[in-house]
Parts: structure tokens; sequence; C-alpha cells
């Protein structure tokens, strides 16, 4: 008889890992139910999951929200701060970058049948989605034809809104070439304050009377910042350029 110091030792399975089908459980409750019920920390958790595959991402999801305040905060933070929070590389900043992207990419093509701009709070609403995700200053452009459909909605300059000198030849160049009637120009405040500068007035007349020469005319200039946007025309800015009461749906 063989004595118990004899018998073969079994291997033992290897250890798993303190959260082993704490994954599974949290994808699987997204799938039945949607993010509704999860808090800001564990929206972060499920997505690093995909791009730190053998951690525990939960103490990571925790320091970013701390450090950046909220979900959104996370979302528009620099690339290079994000590579700052422990447990966040290279790839993982980059899935955190691309999310805010992705959001308005999808919304663009969900309104790519929605044509019409009926009137200037839809245009409005429409360029507020065109600035999404983005932390410096963008130039949009919308061109409409004589029946108020949209020809072209586009960013027309990055850096600088008020470096007129940079994007203003483009904006007359695109207006011939889809043969528009009406340009509503479009700038986003990164501050969030969406109050027109002194210099935000001087680009919009020069806009304006390089449009004239082209017999193109300028409708609106909006200014975005965050969700909230400012309609110079509604708000009765600069009225000697902008009638509100003469709008798209005249011609």
């Amino acid at each position: 008889m063989k004595k118990s110091s004899d018998l073969p030792v079994q291997s033992q399975p290897e250890d798993k890992p303190i959260h082993s089908g704490h994954r599974d459980r949290v994808k699987n409750l997204f799938l039945k139910e949607g993010l509704d019920s999860f808090s800001s920390h564990s929206v972060l958790e499920l997505l690093l999951y995909y791009a730190i595959p053998m951690r525990d991402t939960n103490p990571t999801a925790h320091e970013l929200i701390r450090r950046f305040g909220s979900l959104s905060g996370v979302f528009d933070a620099p690339f290079e701060e994000l590579q700052q929070v422990k447990g966040i590389g290279k790839s993982a900043a980059t899935l955190l970058k691309l999310i805010p992207e992705v959001c308005r990419r999808y919304q663009e093509d969900l309104d790519r049948d929605k044509q019409v701009i009926y009137d200037y709070d839809e245009a409005g609403k429409k360029l507020v989605k065109k600035f999404i995700g983005r932390q410096n200053e963008v130039v949009v452009l919308m061109l409409l034809d004589s029946k108020a459909r949209m020809l072209y909605c586009d960013v027309v300059s990055e850096g600088s809104a008020l470096a007129t000198n940079i994007y203003i030849k483009k904006v007359v160049r695109l207006a011939v070439q889809y043969n528009a009637v009406y340009a509503i120009l479009s700038h986003n405040h990164p501050s969030g304050n969406c109050l027109p500068s002194k210099q935000d007035v001087d680009t919009t007349r020069w806009v304006y009377e390089a449009l004239q020469t082209v017999e193109v005319m300028l409708i609106d200039h909006i200014i975005v910042g965050g969700n909230d946007y400012l309609s110079f025309a509604k708000s009765k800015i600069m009225p000697e350029l902008f009638n509100p009461e003469q709008d798209m749906e005249q011609e």
C-alpha cells in the first residue's frame, strides 16, 4: 500500500483572477438593460475591457472620473493627459478619444436624409452636432439652395475661428461650387460661452461682404458652446445684416 507521500501530486488549477466572470456579468447586463442603469465609472469599466484585456479596469475607471470630473470630461480630456492615468496606455487613450468622434459620425449618419432646413433653430440644432467632441475652434459652413435644401455642411477651417484669411476664400469657392443661395456660418467657443466677441462680429461682416460678391446671402452666424448655441439672426445681433423675418421660406 502506497503512502500518501508516494501518491502522485495532482496539478492544481491556476489561480483565477479575482474578478473572474465579472466581465461576462457586466457585458450581459449591458446587453440586457443597456447603459441606463450603469454609473459613469461602470461605463468606463466596460469600455476599457476592449483595450485592457487582462486587468481589473474598475480602479482605472474610478481614477479617470476622479481626475477629469465626469464621463464627458474623460472623453474630452487631452490624449496626453489620459495617458498619465495609471493603467491607461496608448490603446486605451485612443479608444477613449474615439468615442465622441464616433458619436458625432453616428448622429450625422442618422440625419443624412433630413436635408431641408426649415428655420434657424433647426439649423442651430444641426450645427451643434458638428462640434461634438471637438476641443479646438472649428469653422463650419452650411450652404442651402433657394428652397432651403442643404447642399453642404462641413468644416472649412480648424484652429482659430478668428483667422478669417485662412478660410474666407474657401467659403466663397464652396458657395460658388455648390451654386448656393444661402449660407450659414458657424464656429465653436471651446470655453462654452456663446457670447460673440468683437472679432466674431468683424469676421461675420467680412464673410457677409465676401459672399455678396458671388450673390450668396449669409443669413446667420451661429456660435456653439457645448450643447448650447447663439444665433446672430434670432438674437438680433447685427440687424443691419440679418433680418430673421426675411428667412429661407420666402423664396
